[in-house]
This record gives C-alpha cells, sequence and structure tokens, in this order.
C-alpha cells in the first residue's frame, strides 16, 4: 500500500507539474480556452471573459504548485484538498464538452498535446480516482527534506512561476508548439497528404420486413434488404484528416491575396487579431521596425480581423506605412500570442516571430531594391492620392447610379491630387522608387494619366523615370501612346484601343510590323494580338490601320 501511494503520489504530482508548466508556458492560449467555456452557449459566464488571462495564470501557477506540494509533502490535508476540488472542477468541464461537443479541446496540455474531448474526460477521471487514493492512503504520503526545505522549495517554485508567467506575457511562449512556429511552412500545413486518413461513416439501416423490424449496421454498402426502408442515420466513427493550418487567408475588397503573399520573400507582417483589445503603445515600436524594414526593401503588410475603416484609423493614427488585410481571428491569435505581434515570412516559412516589447530586435538585412532614402511623409500623401484616385471610378465601374454627379466629384478630386502632384514635379521631379518604394511609385503616374492635357509638359519627366527604373517601363510607354493619339498620331507600343460609330480598333502603330518587340522591350507580356482580344473580346481580329484609314 505504501509503495502504491508513493508511484501514485509522484504520477499525480508530476502530471500536475507538466501539465501547468505547458499552459504556464503559453498563459494566453490558455486564456482563449477559458473564454470559449465562458462563452453563453456553453457556461454563460461572459462576465468572467474580461478577466480570463488573469485566471488562466493563476490556475496554471496553482496547479504546478500543488505537483511541487504533492511531491514533497508540503500542506499535506491542503493540498489533496485542493487537488480534490481542481480535478472536480476539470472533469465536470470535460465531460460538459463531450457529453455536449461544446468545446473540442480542453486544453489540458495546451498544443502539445491534442486531445479528443473523451479522452480528456477519461484522463480526469483517472486522476480524480487517483487522487481519492491518495485520500484513502494520506497517511503513507511522508513529508521530504525539513520543513524549512520545504517551505523553501515551494516558495522558489512560486518565483519561478511568477517569472515564467511575467516573461512569456511581456514576450512570447518559450516553446511553440503550434503550427506557426518560426520554421514551419504556412503552405506545406495548408495540404493535406495524399495517404491521409479519410472520414468514415457508420450507417444504421432500419427495415420493414415482413412486419418485423430489422436493423442492419455497415459502412455504407446496400444491405439489399427485401422490405421497406424505414429509416438510415449515419454516425461519424474516424474524423477526416485535417492540415494544421486551416483558416488561414489574406484578403482585402473582396479580394484572396493568401497565395500572393505566401509566395513573397522578405515579407515583415504585424499582427492585430482585434484592434479593440489591442495594446497600442505596441504599433510605437513596431513603426519604427516596419520603416525600417520598408528603407531595407522589405515588403510590409498588416493583418488583422477587425474592419477596414478601424485599420484606417488606426494606420492614420500612428503614422503606419503599409495596408491592413483581413484573416480570420482566431487563425491570428494562434499565430502570434501578442496583440500586436510581427512575424516575417520567407515565401510562407515563419522565419521570426516577435512580440511587440522585442520589435526593435527584428533582425532585417538590407534586400535588393533597399530605399534608404524613403520619404515616408510624401509616401503616406501618395497612398492617399492613390485611394482618392480610384474612389468614384471604382463606383461608376461598378454601375452605380448618378453618374454625372458621381464624376463632377471625381473631377474635384483629380483637380486637388493634379495640384500637388504638378507643384511636385515642378520642384523635385518624378517621386519615383528610389524616393517612395512601390507601388506607390506610381501613384503621380495615374494622376498624370488621368489629366491628359497635362501629359505633354511632364512627359519628357516621365519617360526619364521609367528609364531609371522609378517607374515600370510599362506606364511610359501607355502614357506616351495616350498622348501621340491624343495628338492625332500613331502609337508606338499598341496600348491604346479607339472606338468610331461603333466599330472598335487598336489605334494605328507606328512600324507595326516591330511593334511587339517594342512590347516586351517595354514589360509587356502578351502580343498586340492578344491585348486586342483582351480590350474587345476573344472574337477580335486585330488588324493593323493607317491614319488615313481611322480619318476616313
Amino acid at each position: 500500500m505504501k509503495i502504491l501511494v508513493g508511484v501514485a503520489r509522484i504520477f499525480v504530482g508530476v502530471l500536475f507539474i507538466i501539465s501547468g508548466l505547458i499552459k504556464l508556458n503559453d498563459p494566453v492560449g490558455f486564456s482563449f480556452k477559458l473564454g470559449d467555456y465562458f462563452a453563453p452557449e456553453v457556461l454563460n459566464l461572459e462576465f468572467l471573459v474580461p478577466f480570463a488571462l488573469l485566471i488562466a495564470v493563476a490556475v496554471v501557477i496553482f496547479e504546478v504548485l500543488l505537483g511541487v506540494m504533492l511531491i514533497v509533502g508540503y500542506a499535506k490535508k491542503f493540498t489533496l484538498w485542493s487537488l480534490l476540488v481542481l480535478i472536480v472542477g476539470f472533469t465536470f468541464l470535460t465531460f460538459y464538452s463531450a457529453y455536449f461537443n461544446k468545446v473540442t479541446d480542453c486544453g489540458c496540455f495546451g498544443d502539445a498535446l491534442k486531445l479528443t474531448p473523451w479522452e480528456s474526460f477519461t484522463k480526469d477521471v483517472v486522476l480524480l480516482v487517483l487522487i481519492l487514493f491518495l485520500f484513502y492512503g494520506q497517511k503513507y504520503i511522508q513529508p521530504f527534506f525539513t520543513k524549512f526545505s520545504r517551505s523553501f522549495i515551494v516558495f522558489i517554485s512560486f518565483i519561478l512561476c511568477l517569472w515564467l508567467g511575467y516573461h512569456v506575457l511581456m514576450h512570447l511562449p518559450i516553446v511553440d508548439f503550434r503550427a506557426y512556429a518560426i520554421g514551419k511552412n504556412i503552405k506545406e500545413g495548408m495540404e493535406t497528404p495524399p495517404d491521409a486518413p479519410k472520414p468514415i461513416y457508420e450507417y444504421t439501416w432500419v427495415y420493414n420486413v415482413n412486419g418485423e423490424e430489422k436493423v442492419v449496421v455497415n459502412l455504407g454498402e446496400d444491405p439489399g434488404i427485401e422490405g421497406e426502408l424505414l429509416s438510415a442515420t449515419t454516425e461519424v466513427i474516424q474524423e477526416a484528416y485535417e492540415p494544421p493550418v486551416h483558416d488561414f487567408s489574406i484578403e482585402r475588397d473582396g479580394n484572396d491575396f493568401t497565395e500572393d503573399f505566401l509566395s513573397t520573400e522578405n515579407l515583415i507582417v504585424v499582427m492585430a487579431y482585434n484592434l479593440d483589445n489591442a495594446e497600442n503603445d505596441g504599433f510605437i515600436p513596431l513603426k519604427i521596425a516596419t520603416d525600417k524594414a520598408l528603407k531595407l526593401g522589405y515588403k510590409v503588410i498588416g493583418m488583422s480581423a477587425s474592419s477596414t475603416e478601424e485599420t484606417e484609423k488606426l494606420t492614420e493614427k500612428y503614422h503606419l506605412n503599409f495596408d491592413f488585410y483581413f484573416c480570420d481571428m482566431t487563425t491570428l491569435k494562434t499565430i502570434v500570442r501578442s496583440n500586436p505581434g510581427i512575424i516575417e515570412l520567407q515565401k510562407g516559412t515563419i522565419t521570426q516571430k516577435l512580440h511587440f516589447n522585442d520589435a526593435d530586435k527584428l533582425q532585417l538585412n538590407e534586400q535588393e531594391g533597399a530605399i534608404p532614402s524613403m520619404d515616408f511623409e510624401l509616401k503616406k500623401r501618395l497612398d492617399s492620392i492613390a485611394v482618392l484616385d480610384q474612389k468614384y471610378r471604382k463606383m461608376m465601374q461598378d454601375g452605380t447610379e448618378n453618374i454625372d454627379s458621381l464624376w463632377r466629384m471625381q473631377e474635384v478630386i483629380d483637380a486637388t491630387n493634379l495640384k500637388f502632384v504638378a507643384d511636385y514635379f515642378d520642384a523635385k521631379g518624378y517621386p519615383g522608387k528610389s524616393i517612395v518604394g512601390e507601388p506607390t511609385n506610381t501613384a503621380a503616374w495615374y494622376v498624370l494619366q488621368h489629366n491628359p492635357d497635362q501629359i505633354e509638359k511632364y512627359l519628357p519627366m516621365i519617360k526619364k523615370a521609367g528609364k531609371e527604373g522609378e517607374i515600370p517601363f510599362r506606364l511610359v510607354a501607355m502614357m506616351e501612346d495616350r498622348y501621340l493619339m491624343g495628338q492625332d498620331k500613331p502609337q508606338i507600343y499598341g496600348t491604346q484601343g479607339s472606338t468610331i460609330n461603333g466599330d472598335e480598333f487598336i489605334w494605328p502603330i507606328e512600324d507595326p510590323e516591330n511593334v511587339n518587340k517594342r512590347r516586351v522591350e517595354a514589360g509587356y507580356d502578351q502580343t498586340i494580338e492578344e491585348y486586342a482580344k483582351l480590350l474587345f473580346g476573344d472574337d477580335f481580329e486585330y488588324k493593323a490601320l493607317t491614319m488615313e484609314q481611322v480619318k476616313q
């Protein structure tokens, strides 16, 4: 009996310590799990949600201390009663989760070991039996060490738990067991292996055969029973394989950018799952880090589950120089236990992950295309101009009514945008990639393109910017073609189409025999024939016209 009590004592103590330390390594994650339990559809204790993190830290520290106290034999009666109360509470929660299928993962061992609800309940029942056994044999629980030594061990354990809890809250979990740990590739985590387990369903068929009810249970095959089928029910006996990464997407304005960004090198991502609960001061060091990243040639985006209106207010308030994209809140909570936090992606592989308190530790190297002299104030102004440039044009393209009034409002915006851009042109030249980065370097081009009466004045400057790589040369080609068409002259690159009296055609091209060569040199990947079909439909056949033919 003494040996059995000793074994049970060590087993229970060690299990409580391990379970507690795993959760203490990630108390934020455990607080999310408690929030699931507190939800209205589960225990309906929503008033506790704001205190979930505090409760999580207190519970896991107490769990670790009880394990230590049981092993060393400190305050035996208090320890046993506390263990009993704790395990009864855990057993109730796991049974409730399993029976009503409310919370599919109890979080007993954090993300280190996933248990099904019934597995969690079984584990707690075993612990409950062992703790009751320890109650029965408590006289065999003899303390180790002296009274002072036991008190000192418990005290030191408490201090270490406090330190660990504070450290991971102010930084990030020391050990990351999640599918988004450093070194993990998100794209690979979303894939399902060819040999992955398939779902298995058990079918129960109920027939009426000659007035008698006959039940057949199989895996879906037609029983071939001659009789009246009364009912057929199914039950999942093996769940399908679920990739470790799911519900991950990057969206903005109804468009999916997931594949694009997961294929991008040198991508810095600021994550803030919910701006209402975010630590606002955390965006101050993140701005410093992201501005540095932009200057060194990194691509920077934000990801949040908050609305576009909220993220735009945030970027305005903290003068952030990147756009936010939408991602599922639970996914963002799983990726980084900091709100906000920051990660680095290299073609979908997480190479760095930091709490906002450690943003200054983000390791950055100068990349090809670095912009050491980036003008962030100008970039922000041009980004705003780019949005305004398309504001009412998008509404008109979407078929919104009152096109005339929308166009008048857009004309006012275009005039204001042109005033700023023209003043900059006259004072400093074109604000290109080496000053504001990409894609901001195209903003001034769009403003000028939408004010064709000013193109002639600034076209030489645009050509110079294109030759120097400050803007894509294909944009230079498009603007030059538009200008030439406006002058009733042949275009050079074949970027402009026209319609006269219902007839659609590609505006005449100078030296049409070599236009495809010029298009390649300008950066276009479509021939003039392919581009014509893109403009006017698959049935359109390109035909080279002369200016005389068009005038006729």
